[in-house]
């Protein structure tokens, strides 16, 4: 007998600007599905504007969980991401609903399908200890200590990573144990789900960069500059939370303070978009076994939706 299929569930990854929540939506026109959402920057209360979070009317209609979590004063992790997102698969599963997981931060896609390792925090003093050992030695003979104690991420990292090396190595010496064993455990804590997995990707990158400079000009319209400062107003904020470190908060809060002409800031905002959504094509090329479709394609929803059905009634 074949064993029993694992319940459904739908990841629509890809770059910023490439269509995902539309596709989602259709989706949730068309079949018993809700809405999750994968973007680090939706989960901050009051940021609205800057992170092109869908309405209240869309969100009325169209509810996304995983929204609005916490203030932009405080940090939201990826294992965190990974808890709440598991807990609301299973509740969606439980009504009875296919959940459909839909953003652009690939980190947290990555660690919903791959877990985390649990990897030991950095260790200054180890760290200095290996730097003086590799000053006298070198790296490559760090690279051989290496090979002995774990060979599979030796094999995998050349003699003169330093960087990677002292990292493994670190690993090592605090654990006891390989890198490559406990990244070989996280590995084992795949979801207990049936996933289609859909990239949006385009084909012409240079029709992405005019839907990416479209929307911060619409963002700008819509008031982030005042946005921003209704934040700092608000919270008690800094430069280096995560929060404002967002793409486009960041160079609105340097336009405020002076720290770029504010004549910069649409280009500055739309470069460091460009580069997000370049950063975001990579890894999902690279990192997920992803079904991709063209996100410019006139007919995505269609096909998505196609591909959708066939997989819901396989």
């Amino acid at each position: 007998m074949n064993p029993p299929r694992l319940p459904p569930a739908i990841l629509i990854m890809g770059p910023t600007a490439s269509g995902k929540t539309a596709v989602a939506m259709a989706l949730a026109d068309r079949f018993p599905v809700e809405l999750i959402s994968v973007d680090s920057a939706q989960v901050f209360i009051d940021m609205d504007v800057g992170t092109a979070k869908p309405d209240r009317a869309t969100l009325a209609r169209y509810p996304h969980r995983l929204i609005d979590l916490i203030t932009p004063e405080e940090s939201y992790s990826a294992a965190r991401f990974r808890a709440d997102a598991l807990t609301a698969m299973a509740e969606i599963t439980a009504a009875g609903k296919v959940p459909v997981l839909v953003g652009g931060t690939m980190m947290y896609f990555r660690a919903l399908l791959h877990g985390l390792a649990d990897l030991p925090q950095a260790d200054s003093s180890l760290r200095a200890e290996i730097d003086a050992e590799a000053a006298a030695e070198g790296w490559p003979a760090m690279h051989g200590k290496l090979a002995i104690l774990d060979p599979a991420t030796a094999a995998r990292l050349h003699p003169t990573d330093s960087q990677r090396l002292q990292r493994a190595l670190e690993i090592c010496r605090l654990t006891g144990r390989p890198m490559s064993e406990l990244l070989a455990e996280s590995e084992k804590q795949k979801p207990p789900y049936d996933l289609l997995q859909i990239g949006l990707l385009p084909a012409d990158r240079a029709v992405l960069h005019q839907r990416i400079a479209r929307r911060f000009d619409e963002m700008l319209l819509a008031g982030l500059d005042d946005e921003v400062r209704r934040l700092r107003s608000k919270y008690n904020l800094t430069l280096n939370l995560p929060s404002m470190r967002c793409v486009g908060y960041r160079q609105t809060w340097e336009a405020q303070e002076g720290l770029i002409p504010k004549r910069e800031l649409r280009d500055r905002g739309i470069f460091a978009t460009r580069q997000l959504a370049k950063r975001q094509i990579t890894w999902l090329t690279n990192s997920f076994e992803s079904e991709n479709y063209d996100c410019l394609d006139p007919a995505l929803t269609d096909r998505v939706a196609a591909r959708t059905e066939a997989f819901l009634n396989s």
